[in-house]
């Protein structure tokens, strides 16, 4: 058996209405005295907001909408090496990214981790360019998928590598650094070109 609702009773209405003279409406476009009735078993949802009709589009027909390009999001480290400027003889650079020039010395990183490769990588840039070499050659690897349950890039070295090239303490010794060409490594390698010692 449904309960009925009864109204407010004329006392009950005086007092409710001296009590709503008192307080500020949180909502002023709606009626202080609810209307006449119980303020409280009125509904209190908010009306939703009038929605825009859907611009008319027939089936086949082509959309409107810019096309986002997301190519420049997933540009390879080969890629921004190549967009950087060049800080070294052109001949020397174009001679170098054929594989005409042999380096003087490797370092192969495969199998480290970032916390072991950074120190290795810094300890032989630096004795390579104390003694003089100018080409050296770092090898990262490609990079393998890892299929554990967090989500990781695949080659982390190789997307590393650059950037700890052209950072303290080994920036000021990198001249410049490119993608090696196919017969040095390709992708998974780096040529480093070490400035000159000074004097």
């Amino acid at each position: 058996m449904s309960r009925r609702r009864r109204g407010l009773t004329p006392d009950e209405q005086a007092l409710w209405s001296r009590v709503a003279k008192t307080t500020t409406p949180l909502n002023p476009t709606r009626p202080a005295d609810g209307g006449g009735s119980n303020p409280f078993l009125t509904d209190s949802k908010p009306r939703p907001a009038p929605k825009k009709p859907a611009p008319h589009f027939r089936i086949g027909e082509a959309s409107t909408l810019p096309v986002p390009d997301y190519r420049h999001l997933s540009s390879s480290p080969a890629q921004r090496l190549a967009a950087q400027p060049l800080r070294m003889d052109k001949k020397t650079h174009k001679r170098m990214s054929q594989g005409k020039l042999v380096p003087e010395a490797r370092l192969d990183l495969h199998g480290m981790t970032l916390a072991q490769a950074q120190p290795e990588l810094i300890r032989f840039i630096m004795s390579c360019q104390a003694t003089g070499r100018r080409l050296v050659l770092v090898i990262t690897g490609k990079g393998r998928g890892d299929h554990g349950p967090l989500p990781t890039r695949p080659g982390a070295l190789r997307h590393q590598v650059p950037h700890w090239l052209n950072s303290p303490p080994l920036s000021p010794l990198v001249q410049q650094v490119n993608a090696a060409h196919y017969r040095h490594g390709g992708e998974g390698a780096y040529y480093v070109y070490l400035r000159r010692l000074p004097g």
